[in-house]
């Protein structure tokens, strides 16, 4: 491993000088200390990096209410740990929520420090864990939401990525082995036909494949975003058996860990790396790591399938079941809708609530027999299963309500949008809007069909909110990143500018041509 306290340290950011001086996970063992001491008297490294490695977030936007994130593999839940987590936002009052992740996670809002030796003493109890999601770790690993329910799955993706975890995290323990990468790291495995993950944005992500009739996975590298550059993942040219993934990860993490760029944080991601070295380069290092031949890739992968967004009832592969999608608007969530959901999980499923990449909730193993009675649920008017096209695909950020890197407000800015688009137009089919709002893509414009990254814009004079779109994103198969086509537009002003668009490329109709009039924006898209 590589040694970075006894490397130059004036060729080192800041954030490798922190990271030599105390080890992120450090503060674990300080968490008692911090508690009593109060937000304001913790030592400001500590508070507003070290703390990350646990998952906890200073907010410089909420001063002294923190954000927590959780590690939920594959998006997996259970109502017990729901529950909990519905308790903790609970104790905050109109300061708690959670948000779902773009990454099958959740994260909790209004956190405060001197609760935080009871709170994961709770998390601790029903086996959930916040530790290495923030800073230079591994990221919440996805899986196909639907692993082990749907019939067509090629693979049921949720013990690997658990034991992924368990080896990056040392079961939920912290693991010092992975706690100073030179960057963030996203990890996906899917096994199913529709790249539910979406595997193109992951610096490393595996897809099935057969190779000579066997299953296993193609391996991806490199994909990411930042606010310096975005990259679709590449190939590696290298196809392993399941068995082999949990090795596999570790060999390329001790790779990137090793030999990662850490002089210039913008350009740390792995994707750096192998512009240095060259995939060929970068793949004999990982083989060498690996301490075994790695076979090269099967010749075609197995994503054929238009990406679902599993909304609505779907029959299960295990007979007399059903799992059902509900769309949780811009993925928001209150203490109320927590205990509701994991109510209706309990009563009329295993207990068992699965989240998606699009920010959206499933509820499995619903009997035919309690099916009727459950879609009656006063919830499901809110979260619905039948929503309208544009709600139906909506995507978000945190926005600048709670993140400090947001250069505009996205969450509640996107509803109101989107609802008063929905008041103009009708549409046959869902379009895919994403707002983010910074460079840094938390919100993934580059996937979307229509993508509104954060910025700011210039009318009458004056610096406005406004937004750079980005059209293109495809995701499922052939998926590729979308491409800016306008910059700069204000958000006063956005409304007829998301019209003409939907109307000029994905057939809109208005629903009253004679009393609204549109803006036209001509051939600049």
């Amino acid at each position: 491993m590589t040694d970075i306290a006894t490397t130059n340290k004036a060729s080192l950011n800041k954030f490798e000088k922190l990271k030599a001086e105390k080890d992120g996970l450090a503060v674990k063992a300080e968490i008692e200390k911090f508690a009593s001491l109060g937000w304001e008297a913790i030592d400001e490294t500590d508070r507003d990096h070290r703390l990350k490695w646990l998952g906890v977030f200073f907010r410089p936007v909420t001063p002294g209410k923190f954000m927590m994130r959780m590690r939920i593999p594959n998006g997996v839940i259970t109502s017990s740990q729901m529950r909990v987590l519905a308790e903790v936002v609970q104790r905050y009052g109109e300061d708690g929520n959670a948000d779902i992740t773009t990454r099958q996670n959740i994260q909790l809002r209004g956190i405060r420090i001197e609760h935080l030796p009871e709170i994961f003493n709770r998390f601790h109890a029903v086996g959930l864990t916040s530790v290495q999601s923030g800073m230079d770790n591994v990221r919440n690993i996805t899986g196909d939401p639907v692993a082990g329910l749907d019939g067509d799955e090629l693979f049921d993706t949720r013990e690997l990525v658990q034991q992924v975890q368990d080896m990056i995290t040392n079961k939920g323990e912290g693991n010092a082995e992975f706690t100073n990468l030179p960057r963030k790291f996203n990890i996906a495995i899917t096994g199913g036909r529709d790249n539910s993950v979406h595997a193109e944005i992951n610096d490393l992500a595996f897809v099935p494949a057969f190779k000579s009739g066997i299953f296993g996975f193609n391996v991806l590298v490199g994909g990411f975003f930042s606010s310096r550059r975005c990259e679709a993942a590449i190939p590696m040219n290298v196809w392993v058996p399941p068995e082999d993934v949990v090795a596999l990860c570790r060999a390329i993490l001790e790779v990137f860990r090793d030999n990662g760029l850490r002089v210039n944080r913008q350009k740390s991601r792995l994707m750096w790396l192998i512009d240095e070295w060259g995939v060929d380069k970068f793949r004999q290092e990982v083989e060498k790591q690996f301490g075994n031949p790695l076979l090269t890739a099967a010749e075609k992968d197995e994503i054929d399938w238009e990406k679902r967004d599993h909304i609505g009832v779907y029959k299960q592969k295990q007979p007399g079941l059903n799992y059902v999608g509900l769309v949780v608007p811009v993925g928001r969530l209150y203490a109320d809708d927590m205990f509701e959901i994991a109510r209706l999980a309990e009563v009329y499923g295993s207990g068992e609530i699965r989240i998606t990449v699009e920010q959206n909730l499933i509820i499995p193993n619903i009997s035919d027999s309690r099916l009727a009675i459950f879609l009656t649920e006063p919830l499901l008017e809110r979260f619905t299963i039948n929503p309208a096209p544009l709600t139906r695909s909506l995507v978000s950020c945190t926005g600048a309500q709670f993140c400090n890197f947001a250069i505009i407000e996205t969450k509640n800015r996107s509803l109101a949008m989107i609802k008063a688009l929905e008041a103009e137009l009708e549409l046959s089919n869902p379009v895919r809007i994403h707002w983010t709002g910074c460079p840094n893509s938390c919100g993934q414009p580059q996937v979307a069909d229509i993508g509104l990254m954060g910025t700011k814009a210039r009318k009458n004079g004056k610096a406005v909110d406004g937004v750079d779109i980005y059209m293109g994103g495809k995701v499922g198969k052939d998926a590729h990143l979308g491409t800016c086509v306008l910059k700069g537009i204000p958000c006063e002003d956005l409304q007829p500018v998301l019209r003409e668009l939907l109307i000029k490329h994905f057939g809109a109709r208005l629903r009253d041509d004679e009393s609204l009039a549109v803006t036209k924006i001509g051939s600049r898209v």
